[in-house]
C-alpha cells in the first residue's frame, strides 16, 4: 500500500507552527504565545484536495472516495544552538530525521503580544538561523563519517578513497552555508548522500506567515523572504486566519474569502504545494467498491504503480488499461470510453501520467 508523504513543520519559535498544524488538522494541538508548547512532534493526517477525485467519485458512484494524503509533524521550535542541543535541540533534529519534506514557517508579522526569541522580526535573519542549525547538525554526520572512511582509505580501500574524496567537497559545501540538495552529484555520489540522511538534503518550502492585512497587497516583510529563497519556494498565508476558518460553516467560509478576495483557503494551497515539492503525482483507480487517489514519485512505471496498490500487481503484472482522467470526463463512464477508443492496454514501460485512470490486470 503507499505510504503517505511526510512533511515536518519547522521553524522558531512562536513563528506560527502549531496554529498551522491546527488549522491543517484541526487538532486542537496547543498554541501558546511561549516557547517549547510542542516537545514530541504531533502527527496529522491531511487530504491532498483534488476536484478531480470528488468529480470521479459523481461518475463512478462509488460507495465511498478515498483521497490521497500528507502527514504533516508540527516539530517543536529550533533555537539558536540547537545542533549542540539548545532547546532540546538534539530531539528536535531527531525528528526532522523521520520526515520527507520541510515546510518552514517563517514570521512575517509584527505583533507587541507575541514575543520573538530574537527580540525582533526579521525573516531572512530566521531562515538563515534554522538554515545554519540544519547545515552544522549535517556537518557533524559528516565529520563522523569522514573519520571512518578516511581510516579505510589509509589501508588500500579504493571505493573509501573515492567516498573520502566526495565527503571533504560535501563537507566544504557544508561549511560555505550551502545546503546538501544544492551540492552537485553524480549517481555513485547521490547513493552515499543518500546514506547519510542529512537534513539539508530533505526539500524545503517555507510558509510567509503574514498579518491578515498583508494577505493582498506588498506585504514587505513576506517579499523579503520570497527574494531570499525564491517566490517559487514561498506561500503567503496567515496561520491565525486559517485556524479562524475552521470555526465557520461551509457558506460563512466562503463568503469570507471572497471578501478577503480568496477563492480557497491558503492551507489548500500549502497542501497541494508540499504534495508536489518531491515531484509526486496522483493516478486513480475505481470499483465496485471505491474511487481512490494514489501517490507516486514521477515518472514511475505502470508496474511500480500497480505495486503502490497490491505488491502480487507488481510481480504478477501483465498490463494496465490507462485512459486519461480528461477523456475519461469528456466520455462520461469507462464503458464509453472504451468505444471512443480513449482507453489503451499499457505495456511494462509505461511511464504513468498524472491524472491516468489504471485498471490493473495481473497473474495472482
Amino acid at each position: 500500500m503507499s505510504r503517505a508523504l511526510r512533511a515536518g513543520i519547522v521553524g522558531l519559535p512562536n513563528a506560527g507552527k502549531s496554529t498551522l498544524f491546527n488549522a491543517l488538522t484541526a487538532a486542537g494541538v496547543p498554541a501558546e504565545a511561549y516557547p517549547f508548547t510542542t516537545i514530541d512532534p504531533n502527527v496529522g493526517v491531511v487530504e491532498v484536495p483534488d476536484p478531480r477525485l470528488d468529480r470521479l467519485f459523481e461518475l463512478v458512484e462509488a460507495p465511498r472516495k478515498v483521497p490521497a494524503v500528507v502527514e504533516f509533524f508540527d516539530i517543536a521550535g529550533l533555537v539558536e544552538g540547537a545542533h549542540a542541543g539548545e532547546g532540546l535541540g538534539n530531539r528536535f533534529l531527531a525528528h526532522i530525521r523521520e520526515v520527507e519534506a520541510l515546510v518552514h514557517v517563517v514570521r512575517c508579522f509584527e505583533d507587541p503580544n507575541i514575543a520573538h526569541p530574537e527580540g525582533s522580526v526579521d525573516p531572512v535573519r530566521d531562515v538563515e538561523t534554522v538554515r545554519t542549525e540544519l547545515i552544522l547538525a549535517d556537518l557533524d554526520t559528516v565529520e563522523k563519517r569522514v573519520d571512518r572512511v578516511e581510516r579505510m582509505a589509509r589501508s588500500g580501500d579504493r571505493d573509501a578513497a573515492r567516498e573520502a574524496e566526495f565527503l571533504g567537497r560535501l563537507r566544504e559545501g557544508l561549511n560555505a552555508g550551502t545546503p546538501a540538495r544544492e551540492i552537485e552529484t553524480g549517481d555513485e555520489e547521490s547513493d552515499i548522500l543518500a546514506s547519510l540522511f542529512l537534513l539539508t538534503r530533505k526539500p524545503a518550502l517555507h510558509v510567509a506567515n503574514v498579518a491578515e492585512s498583508d494577505l493582498a497587497g506588498d506585504a514587505p516583510l513576506a517579499r523579503e523572504l520570497a527574494d531570499a529563497v525564491g517566490a517559487d519556494r514561498v506561500v503567503r498565508l496567515c496561520c491565525r486566519l486559517e485556524a479562524e476558518l475552521l470555526e465557520l460553516d461551509p457558506e460563512e467560509r466562503a463568503e469570507f474569502l471572497r471578501e478577503l478576495g480568496l477563492e480557497r483557503p491558503g492551507v489548500e494551497r500549502l497542501i497541494r504545494a508540499t504534495y508536489s515539492l518531491l515531484g509526486l503525482i496522483t493516478f486513480f483507480t475505481f470499483n465496485e467498491k471505491e474511487v481512490r487517489a494514489w501517490t507516486i514519485r514521477r515518472g514511475t512505471l505502470a508496474p511500480g504503480a500497480a505495486g503502490v496498490v497490491h505488491t502480487d500487481f507488481e510481480t504478477g503484472f501483465i498490463r494496465a488499461e490507462t485512459v486519461s482522467y480528461e477523456d475519461f470526463v469528456r466520455a462520461g463512464s469507462l464503458k464509453d470510453a472504451r468505444e471512443e477508443g480513449w482507453v489503451r492496454a499499457e505495456g511494462r514501460d509505461h511511464v504513468v501520467e498524472d491524472g491516468d485512470i489504471l485498471l490493473f490486470r495481473a497473474q495472482t
